[in-house]
C-alpha cells in the first residue's frame, strides 16, 4: 500500500507541470499526498475493519476537502452530496486506491470481488469495475507469484501494453488510457525506484500514474526502507495509523 502513497507523493508535483527528467528527486519539499493517497487509506480502512467502501470513502474525502490538485469533479460533488449514487465513471481513481485489497485477502475470487467492490461505489462504468479488479488482480499475483506471472494474468484485461517514453504519455484520466501504460512500465521497470521514475517521468496523469504503479511494484520488488519512512513523513497521523495496522495485518 505504501507503494501507492510513494507513487503518489512523487508525482504531485507533476500532475499539472509534466516533467520528463527521469532523474528527478523523488521527495521534494513540494510534494504532497493527494486525493489518491486519501482514497487509497479509506479503502485499506474499509477492507481491515469491515466498513462499507462507499462510507468510507465519503468519511476521509470529508475529512480532507482540499487536498493538493483538488478532487475531479464528478468526484468533488459526489462527496458533498448527502446522499451520494454512483456516477457511471470509468476514471483511472477506481484503480488508484485499491492497492490494499490485493494483499488483505488469500483468495483471486475474493480480491476480484473485493476489488469490484470498492468500485461501484463511484466507479460503476464496467471500465471503471475493470481497472480496479486489473490492477487488485495485478498485486494478488505479483506477491504470490512474481512479476512474469503477473504479466500473463493481466492479458485477460489488457492486452496490449504502451512503451514508456519519457514525456510521451497524454493527460488522460480513464481506465482504458492509463492501465496500459502502467503494465508497459512495470514490464520494463527492473526495480521499485525504477518503475516510480518511470511512471513519473513519462508524464500524463502523473500522480495517478505513480500510485498504480507504485501498488504493483512493490508486490513485485518491495519497498526501500528509506522510502517508505520518507512517506510517512508527509502524512497526517490518522493516515499512518491506518497504514501501520495495513503492515501490522499483512505480516501476520
Amino acid at each position: 500500500m505504501i507503494g501507492a502513497i510513494i507513487g503518489d507523493i512523487a508525482g504531485s508535483r507533476f500532475e499539472f507541470n509534466n516533467t520528463d527528467n527521469f532523474d528527478f528527486k523523488l521527495f521534494a519539499a513540494s510534494c504532497a499526498y493527494t486525493d489518491d493517497t486519501i482514497c487509497t487509506i479509506a479503502v485499506a480502512d474499509a477492507a481491515m475493519n469491515g466498513k462499507n467502501y462507499g462510507d468510507s470513502l465519503h468519511d476521509w474525502c470529508r475529512q480532507y476537502p482540499s487536498p493538493m490538485g483538488s478532487y475531479g469533479c464528478s468526484f468533488a460533488n459526489w462527496i458533498i452530496s448527502d446522499n451520494p449514487k454512483p456516477y457511471n465513471s470509468y476514471g483511472n481513481g477506481s484503480a488508484m486506491r485499491v492497492a490494499a485489497i490485493g494483499w488483505l485477502f488469500n483468495t483471486l475470487e475474493e480480491v476480484q470481488i473485493e476489488a469490484k467492490k470498492s468500485a461501484l461505489p463511484t466507479h460503476n462504468h464496467p471500465e471503471g469495475v475493470k481497472g480496479a479488479v486489473a490492477t487488485a488482480t495485478a498485486i494478488f499475483f505479483a506477491r504470490t507469484e512474481g512479476k512474469e506471472a503477473m504479466l500473463e494474468a493481466i492479458k485477460e484485461y489488457y492486452s496490449e501494453w504502451e512503451e514508456p517514453r519519457l514525456g510521451y504519455n497524454r493527460f488522460d484520466e480513464t481506465c482504458q488510457g492509463t492501465m496500459p501504460i502502467v503494465f508497459g512500465i512495470l514490464d520494463k521497470a527492473t526495480n521499485f525506484e525504477e518503475a516510480i521514475r518511470y511512471a513519473i517521468a513519462v508524464g500524463g496523469d502523473s500522480d495517478t500514474i505513480g500510485a498504480i504503479v507504485g501498488s504493483i511494484a512493490e508486490a513485485i520488488w518491495g519497498i526501500p526502507e528509506q522510502m517508505y519512512q520518507n512517506a510517512l513523513k508527509y502524512l497526517p497521523n490518522d493516515m499512518v495509523t491506518i497504514v501501520e495496522q495495513f503492515y501490522s495485518r499483512i505480516k501476520k
